[in-house]
């Protein structure tokens, strides 16, 4: 290399051209450039004495994004290319004024190559081009090519620009034929002296791959230059001529279906015609015509046929070859097209071939819940998507990030597995075409893939929140799907009594359809999505119609589930990849197995403080956002707030709360409207106070309780959960009518509480002596001095009542009844008696304190048994607003509730106690 001729500068400002632009000598480019770079290149020339020269050097790698910054495969900052093509500046035109946004366009004419001198210079941005000094070398051309390679040249050439003269349509005008026969005349008339200089003219007009030209652009010597450019021309004609023959043949494929859609527009076009003859002005009215000819949708129906089906073949195409659902979509689709298209069973085929193509049969996830799975802020992002979804409930919150960090564990292990799988085949792949002689070549081994991906068995927990309704049981399954990216879906499952609704109905029947199941993963479209099975309790029991419960056993055990078997679709569903989550009021009417299947999550309900904090933050700005009210408009004070929660609600979740504040917003709303109206804005008062919620919500509905909840002999409260799983308190009521010493039990209840009830009273009779409530041990506290009877009732006696925690409550009852002592109205107790006076745990604790604290119960008596279920279950804050006290014997029950003073007991028979 050396210098070229005297004049050439040694050093030339640096200007990179776009991906993939090529600027070769004796050619020309226009090429657009950014404003600054714009304002540059003008100070560059008039700075010059003469018509400056630039370095036109290409890219080697597209910008990274639509910012401009450009990256090589390492990371870092491009590395322009090493060679590159002295240029003169043609032309620069600046944006007119009534476009300033548009470029600069600056126009190149290629002079000489030149070779950049290292380092190579590095650039960050298109948009930044300063042209910079860099020093360049001028390659000295010698020798003149053989003859061979020029002829090689000249006949690879003269194909290309004959295929490139018959590729130009009619519709391209002559001048570009004419050009292109006058440069193969030029071509065939070239010296060999200059047949080298020529390729460079004819590989900058041909659109050539990038490589090549870069390829082409360091080539100085003239043979190896010519043989390069011949052997562009040979891979670009061979191309233009497949190209050809695919074009030629799908034109003709168009040709027949435009002559066929053409036909059917000028058919429908009759049909219309035809149609508006025989229809009279109503019914063209009635039939929702517009007037004017634009078609409807309803129209084409054949058109929309063919369309539909093309569609059904494409999804059948696209399965997996060999798969037991392709095998089934090709066998139906020929019986299909064997099927006249007004037959029956071609409805019932075509029905079944959209069900079968629209389920998503592909076992891999989402890319994009992959990447969020391994995103390493995951965890604290579903943290906080539970905090700003739900208010509390820290313990099923720490129980659904252990679940979402074991699907995340589980789905990066699944990952490197497949990675792993991908990177073991490659090596042994290699392994086998290295196999042998080195010397003998050796055709390489194409290890065969799998037919489909393995599958990946999920065989995580079901989980099942039981609780009472409006505690947030279906939000929790949403913000699961949300942390996960995964598309959600719910089945309510209350009521359903066919085990074909589950299972999809078989297809001999008419209107046959699939389940319950297939149709959310059709919805879905994925097959990993979070569904949740809605009022599992509720479903339907055994009967004539098949036991629905029996058909989820299959769906929700995930040794089974990969092979779901529909009665519709009678192929297969692998559900591994569905994270099924169930929800239920109560577990009383689950079956045992279907129960066995799901760990259990009790939602028991929120306390008062978190009533307020869900109302502030959730229920108000929705009830605001639904009635059209701001929230400058309405002001709710806390007092007003708790009031509406204590006096207008008692429930363990917080739907009648919500309904409660919405009425509130309502009001005020119709308040401003009327102010509004009577353009009396300034008289509106957006506050509201206690006083105002009786306008409002009418009179507090739970006032009464409250007034009427006084001491009084023979009434002791107790502790209750009630049928849709809220906790709350009973009141035990006892008389004593003259009689003969008979029990009576009444208000609709069970077997179980009828034995607690004369379980207290065999306990009170065998202490009534040492309760003084008889003067000698044997005396019966019924019959002396005065025979009675002694009815039990507990109110509400529409409803339901069993279990056997009642007994400690009816103990007490009948101790106050029978000796007149009282137990204060802010105490209320729970626990299952014996005979020997011992008191055992009972269930439903959290449940239960929750509903003795909306009663503002300050007192509660428990069984000792259940103090680690206060400790692990029940809040602080309702711990700290309550006294708890826990006993093992009815004699510290007693004294717990009627105080230390409250009864007399002859002390030498306190301590005696019966044993079998």
């Amino acid at each position: 290399m050396a210098m070229a001729a005297h004049g050439t500068p040694p050093s030339l400002p640096l200007f990179p051209l776009a991906h993939p632009l090529v600027l070769f000598p004796a050619s020309r480019i226009t090429v657009p450039i950014s404003k600054d770079s714009g304002r540059a290149l003008i100070s560059l020339i008039q700075d010059s004495p003469g018509q400056p020269l630039i370095a036109a050097v290409p890219i080697l790698h597209p910008p990274a994004d639509k910012s401009g910054v450009i990256q090589d495969a390492a990371g870092g900052a491009t590395v322009l290319n090493e060679w590159g093509c002295a240029a003169q500046v043609i032309r620069l035109v600046r944006p007119s004024a009534l476009q300033p946004a548009q470029p600069y366009l600056l126009t190149l004419q290629g002079v000489a190559r030149i070779r950049l001198e290292p380092p190579l210079p590095s650039l960050e941005s298109l948009d930044a081009v300063d042209f910079t000094f860099h020093p360049v070398v001028y390659p000295t051309v010698k020798g003149v090519p053989a003859p061979e390679h020029v002829e090689a040249f000249k006949v690879s050439g003269v194909r290309l620009l004959d295929r490139m003269s018959k590729d130009s349509g009619p519709g391209q005008g002559v001048g570009k034929r004419d050009a292109l026969r006058r440069l193969r005349d030029t071509l065939e008339d070239v010296a060999d002296d200059r047949a080298h200089v020529l390729a460079d003219t004819l590989v900058s007009l041909i659109n050539g791959e990038f490589a090549d030209k870069l390829d082409l652009l360091s080539a100085v010597d003239p043979s190896s230059r010519l043989q390069k450019a011949a052997a562009i021309f040979t891979k670009q004609a061979s191309i233009s001529e497949v190209s050809s023959k695919i074009t030629a043949a799908v034109h003709e494929n168009m040709s027949k279906q435009q002559k066929e859609y053409f036909l059917r527009q000028q058919l429908a076009a009759i049909q219309r015609e035809l149609s508006n003859l025989h229809r009279g002005p109503s019914s063209k009215r009635i039939g929702g015509s517009t007037g004017d000819d634009r078609p409807s949708e309803l129209d084409d129906d054949e058109a929309h046929e063919a369309e539909d089906m093309a569609d059904i073949r494409r999804k059948i195409e696209a399965m997996d070859v060999g798969s037991e659902e392709r095998k089934t979509g090709v066998r139906e689709w020929r019986r299909l097209k064997r099927i006249p298209q007004g037959s029956v069973e071609h409805g019932v085929i075509r029905n079944y071939l959209e069900w079968l193509t629209e389920v998503p049969w592909s076992q891999s996830t989402s890319s994009t819940s992959v990447e969020k799975l391994k995103d390493r802020a995951f965890l604290r992002n579903a943290r906080a998507q539970l905090d700003s979804d739900h208010f509390g409930l820290e313990k099923v919150k720490r129980r659904l990030i252990e679940y979402l960090a074991v699907v995340r564990l589980k789905a990066m292990a699944a990952a490197l597995q497949a990675q792993h799988d991908e990177e073991e085949a490659k090596a042994t792949s290699m392994a086998l075409v290295k196999k042998g002689d080195a010397d003998v070549p050796v055709a390489p081994v194409i290890l065969k893939s799998p037919k489909r991906q393995k599958r990946i068995v999920n065989k995580g927990p079901i989980l099942l929140f039981v609780g009472p309704p409006g505690v947030g049981k279906t939000s929790l399954g949403q913000s699961v799907a949300r942390a996960l990216n995964r598309p959600f879906q719910r089945i309510s499952l209350g009521g359903v009594r066919d085990e074909a609704e589950i299972r999809g109905h078989r297809r001999t029947y008419v209107a046959s359809g699939p389940g319950l199941i297939v149709q959310a993963l059709r919805r879905a479209g994925r097959s990993d999505l979070v569904l949740l099975l809605d009022e599992i309790d509720k479903i339907g029991q055994s009967n004539f119609h098949g036991d629905p419960s029996a058909a989820l056993l299959e769906v929700l055990d995930p040794e089974q589930n990969h092979s779901f078997n529909d009665h519709y679709i009678n192929v297969p569903v692998d559900l591994s990849q569905v994270l099924f989550i169930c929800t239920s009021n109560s577990l009383e009417t689950i079956s045992a197995p279907l129960l066995d299947r799901c760990e259990i999550i009790h939602l028991s309900g929120y306390t008062y403080d978190e009533k307020m904090h869900i109302a502030r933050r959730f229920l108000l700005p929705k009830q605001l956002s639904a009635n059209g009210l701001d929230s400058d408009r309405l002001d709710l004070t806390e007092p007003a707030l708790l009031q509406v929660a204590t006096r207008y609600t008692r429930e363990a979740g917080v739907r009648s709360l919500e309904r409660a504040i919405g009425a509130v917003v309502r009001a005020k709303a119709v308040e401003w409207a009327d102010h509004a109206d009577e353009q009396t804005e300034s008289e509106y008062r957006p506050e509201v106070r206690p006083e105002d919620l009786e306008h409002m919500l009418g009179i507090a509905r739970w006032d009464d309780e409250e007034r009427n909840r006084e001491e009084r002999r023979g009434i002791v409260y107790g502790l209750v959960v009630m049928g849709q799983g809220e906790g709350g308190i009973l009141p035990v009521e006892t008389i004593a009518t003259p009689g003969t010493g008979q029990l009576k039990l009444t208000g609709s209840l069970g077997e179980v509480i009828r034995e607690s009830g004369e379980i207290a009273l065999s306990w009170v009779k065998t202490h009534a002596y040492a309760l003084c409530v008889t003067s000698l041990p044997s005396q019966d506290p019924l019959k002396v001095p005065d025979p009675i009877d002694i009815h039990v009732h507990l109110p509400s006696g529409a409803q339901k009542k069993d279990g056997p925690s009642a007994g400690i409550t009816m103990v007490c009852a009948l101790v106050s009844l029978l000796t007149g002592a009282t137990v204060p109205t802010h105490i209320a107790m729970t626990g299952e008696v014996t005979l020997r006076g011992r008191i055992t745990p009972v269930g439903g604790i959290k449940e239960k304190v929750l509903g003795a604290h909306r009663a503002r119960i300050t007192k509660v008596i428990l069984p000792s048994g259940n103090r680690k279920d206060v400790e692990h279950d029940v809040a602080r804050e309702v711990r700290n607003d309550m006294e708890f006290v826990f006993v093992s014997t009815l004699q510290e029950a007693l004294t717990a509730a009627f105080g230390p003073e409250g009864l007399e007991w002859r002390r030498r028979e306190m301590m005696v106690e019966s044993r079998l």
